[in-house]
């Protein structure tokens, strides 16, 4: 397989693994939080760094899920106070933990591969340089690290389909009926933890809040129904990702930028052209109803000037 091709499967499986936890992030109103685990993941990162002094540790990755739980903890205890609203909360919290990471990645990882540019950008055009080799098959590390998220995420969906559904949209009946939504609620937080930290390396913390946001907002204007909005998501985000890589290839760009605003393209197309919620659908609606209410109007005003000298200026659907 070429890089170019190893590249756009690891962009569809970023795509993907995103979209899929995203989706009830954004019917639980809480998109916000993408943002704030995206960034302060670092800070999980230069802590294990620091520790055990190997960016190939896996204690990296649960030191940055465990941060992302962490920071979603920390708003929501925030938040319970009622002093601060949730959006202020994560506006508190990730850029103290997000500053203190990039703090110490200047002043006790100076020499190591954390550049703060890359931590926001990422460049998945050099995934294919580290690889690794499982069942035969020699792939970048992301592709397989992706690959086993996006499992995850599938399975974790698949399984608690019917719990999800109902603490998504019914939490008071979820909790009535012994679903226990707050256990539910931090389960599918640290699947967004761990989302984030897989497609951090090779992404960026940018194109990981797109990714997640997205392609979900795109669907959730196409669909009200649940099991298509999640494969819309997925469809949206892998489209956009490697419309993002082409794009990127013919401008010569950077691939994660041009990921990022095919996302930002595509959801401009469903805002617009959504059949039942996009702006050119409504303003057709508004327009038909007003004819509508044009016609009632004069089948009722006819009567009164049938017959009369002004019958033919007062009797028109404009009047």
């Amino acid at each position: 397989m070429s890089f170019q091709a190893e590249i756009q499967l690891l962009a569809v499986l970023v795509a993907a693994a995103c979209a899929l936890p995203g989706v009830f992030l954004v019917l639980r109103r809480t998109a916000m939080v993408s943002d704030a685990i995206s960034h302060t993941i670092l800070f999980g990162i230069v802590i294990g760094f620091l520790i055990v002094r190997d960016l190939e540790s896996p204690l990296l990755m649960i030191g940055a899920t465990l941060t992302g739980v962490l920071t979603v903890w920390l708003v929501e205890l925030l938040t319970r106070t009622g002093r601060v609203k949730e959006d202020a909360a994560i506006g508190l919290v990730f850029p103290l933990l997000f500053s203190l990471a990039v703090i110490l990645i200047s002043r006790f990882a100076g020499n190591a591969h954390l550049d703060n540019d890359a931590v926001l950008l990422g460049e998945i055009g050099f995934a294919p340089f580290d690889r690794l080799t499982l069942l035969g098959l020699d792939l970048p590390r992301g592709v397989w690290v992706m690959g086993g998220i996006l499992l995850v995420n599938l399975l974790f969906i698949v399984l608690f389909y019917k719990e999800l559904k109902l603490t998504t949209f019914d939490p008071g009946l979820a909790a009535a009926l012994g679903f226990a939504p707050a256990a539910l609620h931090y389960a599918l937080m640290t699947l967004v933890s761990l989302t984030a930290v897989g497609a951090f390396d090779a992404v960026g913390a940018i194109l990981v809040i797109a990714l997640m946001i997205g392609p979900p907002a795109a669907a959730y204007l196409l669909t009200d129904r649940l099991p298509t909005l999640l494969a819309l998501s997925v469809l949206i985000g892998a489209v956009s990702a490697l419309a993002g890589y082409w794009t990127a290839r013919v401008f010569d760009t950077t691939i994660s930028g041009a990921m990022a605003t095919m996302v930002g393209i595509s959801f401009s197309l469903a805002f617009l052209f959504a059949p039942h919620r996009g702006v050119v659908a409504v303003l057709r609606q508004r327009a038909r109803q007003r004819r509508n209410f044009a016609q009632e109007m004069l089948a009722a005003h006819l009567p009164r000037h049938e017959g009369r000298a002004r019958a033919a200026e007062e009797d028109r659907l404009a009047t």
